[in-house]
């Protein structure tokens, strides 16, 4: 269930009575060392039978859509989880915290859940600009800061500086490298039009296309998020006469270009970020921004190329996406399954592996390492491996570039994996490719102790 206190905090009630007494700050360990023997390490957020994790989410604003229904799905997962008994004898309590996608709302939300909720962990804090005023402040307490729903590289390029801190999607700089070879191999005379979210997003992602196409790009936009007029955008590409627009942006940017360009009279081939490209979201922003003139928005998108790194609901007989079907059937709230959900499920997929690796004997620092040391080998719902060590915090190593078609996404090519700077981008070996366990739980993964 969901309950919004007066002050817009969400609180996700995991284990019954015992999340009441999580949303006031209860619960915790001895900061020093555990109660069973296990090493010296923070044990906030920690007892025998719970540990107490937090997020920020924009559950309500102009970034709501989509991204509100993110910690559905991970909440549906925790309570499948906890269905079973939890990991290790600990059930999950998730505390989620509305930050509307504006930083200082942020800095407040996230203070709280470190100062006040004390959680053991934050997992999944979404958005470049939000959780970068967050970031630094989460290593300084030294809470493990795990998964962040962004592509930016500061999650995990420079773990001497962010050392509790992992990203888990594949970085925009990564994509924007395999975007950029696929041009340049499979689109040599396009004339490339940059459509480009103002901020990490939009300048990794263009970093990494022109690195091989950039020979190709003739004319490069901004947008500032909150304008939503992007005329003067849309009307600069088409007289730069660019014919493919490569648009590193969201979802609700997505809809306006689309909206503007059919105002223009501008056909151009489209190739948007996965970050922007879900069909039936940016259908339905669509149909919103167009006042009911355009009735079927999702077909808008056909025949336009993103990127993929995780199976959603269009791969409905893909065995993570039947396991997903069947823990929304099970656990979760109201509405359908959607590919926002499948995101949050494969997320908390994630951190209960890093639970699971990390052993009864659960510290902060314990979890770090155990990410650190097991992540890069771990099985799941992705279609890369993570790129998780001591030296890099970065999360999934790849994406698969598709073509929407009916609003399922058809694979154009293997699915490539690189990292940054001068890395090659290969196929991959299929080294993360594998069906869930029967129980739809990490139980494979073996812990550090």
């Amino acid at each position: 269930m969901m309950r919004r206190s007066k002050k817009g905090t969400v609180v996700v009630s995991m284990a019954l009575s015992t999340v009441l007494l999580a949303a006031c700050g209860a619960g915790g360990r001895d900061d020093k060392a555990s109660e069973d023997g296990g090493s010296a390490g923070s044990t906030t957020g920690i007892t025998d039978t719970t540990v107490k994790i937090g997020a920020h989410y924009p559950l309500t604003g102009v970034a709501a859509p989509g991204y509100s229904e993110i910690p559905s799905g991970a909440k549906a997962y925790f309570d499948y989880v906890n269905s079973k008994g939890g990991i290790h004898g600990r059930k999950i309590q998730y505390v989620v915290k509305d930050d509307g996608y504006i930083p200082t709302n942020t800095t407040q939300a996230v203070n709280e859940l470190v100062q006040k909720d004390k959680v053991f962990a934050v997992v999944g804090g979404l958005g470049t600009p939000t959780h970068s005023a967050v970031v630094d402040f989460l290593n300084s307490e030294k809470v493990p800061d795990l998964f962040v729903s962004s592509g930016s590289i500061k999650w995990g390029d420079d773990p001497k500086k962010r050392p509790m801190t992992f990203g888990w999607q594949p970085d925009y700089e990564i994509e924007g490298k395999i975007i950029g070879k696929y041009i340049k191999e499979k689109m040599p005379n396009a004339k490339i039009g940059l459509y480009l979210q103002d901020d990490d997003l939009g300048a990794d992602g263009a970093k990494g296309l022109k690195q091989f196409a950039g020979g190709q790009v003739v004319k490069e936009v901004k947008y500032t998020t909150g304008n939503t007029d992007v005329a003067p955008q849309i009307a600069a590409l088409q007289a730069s006469k660019a014919d493919l627009i490569v648009g590193f942006n969201v979802p609700s940017y997505t809809a306006l270009s689309q909206l503007t360009a059919m105002k223009l009279n501008y056909k151009p081939k489209w190739f948007y970020t996965n970050v922007g490209s879900d069909p039936k979201l940016v259908g339905e922003l669509l149909a919103k921004f167009s006042k009911g003139s355009v009735k079927n928005g999702s077909s808008a998108l056909d025949g336009i190329m993103t990127t993929e790194y995780i199976p959603g609901v269009d791969s409905a007989d893909d065995p993570w996406v039947k396991l997903w079907q069947k823990v929304w059937k099970e656990s979760g709230g109201k509405g359908e399954l959607t590919n926002y959900r499948i995101y949050g499920m494969s997320q908390a997929y994630a951190f209960v592996s890093a639970l699971q690796a990390s052993g009864k004997k659960l510290t902060r620092e314990g979890i770090v390492k155990a990410i650190e040391q097991n992540g890069a080998k771990w099985k799941g719902p992705q279609k890369l491996p993570f790129r998780y060590s001591a030296d890099s915090h970065l999360g999934i190593s790849g994406v698969e570039v598709v073509e929407i078609q009916n609003g399922i996404g058809k694979g154009l090519q293997s699915p490539m994996v690189t990292d940054l700077g001068d890395a090659a981008i290969k196929p991959d070996a299929g080294t993360a490719a594998q069906a869930p366990n029967a129980s739809g739980l990490p139980d494979d993964i073996k812990a550090t102790e």
